[in-house]
């Protein structure tokens, strides 16, 4: 960038500022979200929860069902993310 191309568009630097922050935040919000670890520790603790008798068979089936396709979609973005 030239210096008046940098002088130019110096007003805008705290929106590319704002930009670079919200996509900080998305990546850190996908790792987490994609964290096979933690998919899986939810599941656990969705298990010890249907086992204390705090769901019942259908509430346990239908957020096991959501947990486990989001195991999926994390195992596939991982595979994607590996090649």
């Amino acid at each position: 960038m030239g210096l008046v191309t940098g002088l130019l568009t110096l007003p805008l630097a705290p929106v590319r500022g704002v930009g670079w922050i919200a996509e900080q935040i998305l990546d850190l919000g996908e790792q987490e979200y994609y964290d096979v670890a933690r998919i899986r520790g939810e599941l656990a603790d969705l298990s010890d929860a249907y086992d204390a008798g705090l769901l019942t068979e259908e509430e346990f089936e239908a957020a096991e069902d959501g947990i486990l396709d989001r195991l999926e979609e994390a195992q596939e973005v991982q595979r994607r993310g590996n090649r």
